[in-house]
């Protein structure tokens, strides 16, 4: 008596029925026309300086706001005592030590990415304006090392104190006094991101 081989089953990588499901759905990738996007093309001023670009300094500016704030925040939610004004207020020692954290974080979240030829810082606490479709987003390289540069920055131009006392007053009072005035990353003054020729 023979016996017939059983039949060979075809094995398909789930990526790649997720692919053909996507060129048969109406809609899908089968009537579009390819999507496409490069890396940002970065000048030698963004890929050198030890410094932030200046048409990135707003960005750096509103990161680093953006960081301050959430690490004092995060910090004072630890607190179970309340001011006389019914506020989380916390020592000098604690937040001289948050804010030193602060910056010396990794700032691995943030890169630069192009859209509609302009550069722009992207992370957390950055507005993302117009999304592309699809993007390509440099991350690591200088810009950590910018980002902390930029954070000691303004410790060191402001103060512990100054700094601690605009976050108690809100988020938008530490932006102005970060980025804000006629000399401030984000003033009208400041050059805004550039787009390139």
């Amino acid at each position: 008596m023979l016996t017939e081989p059983a039949p060979q089953t075809m094995r398909l990588s789930p990526l790649l029925l997720l692919l053909l499901g996507a060129c048969a759905i109406p809609g899908g990738l089968g009537d579009r026309a390819p999507l496409s996007a490069t890396a940002p093309q970065l000048d030698d001023e963004e890929k050198y300086s030890a410094h932030m670009p200046a048409h990135l300094r707003c960005d750096a500016c509103r990161a680093v706001v953006y960081q301050m704030q959430q690490h004092l925040t995060k910090a004072e939610a630890k607190l179970h005592t309340l001011d006389s004004e019914g506020h989380h207020r916390l020592s000098e020692s604690v937040y001289t030590d948050v804010l030193d954290q602060s910056c010396s974080q990794t700032w691995q979240d943030y890169g630069v990415r192009e859209v509609d030829q302009v550069k722009r810082l992207i992370g957390p606490g950055l507005n993302k304006g117009r999304e592309p479709s699809i993007s390509v987003m440099i991350m690591g390289g200088p810009w950590p090392g910018r980002l902390a540069a930029t954070c000691w920055h303004y410790v060191g131009e402001f103060g512990e104190d100054q700094i601690y006392e605009a976050h108690q007053q809100g988020a938008e009072a530490l932006e102005a006094l970060l980025c804000g005035g006629p000399r401030g990353a984000c003033s009208e003054e400041t050059p805004r991101p550039r787009a390139e020729l």
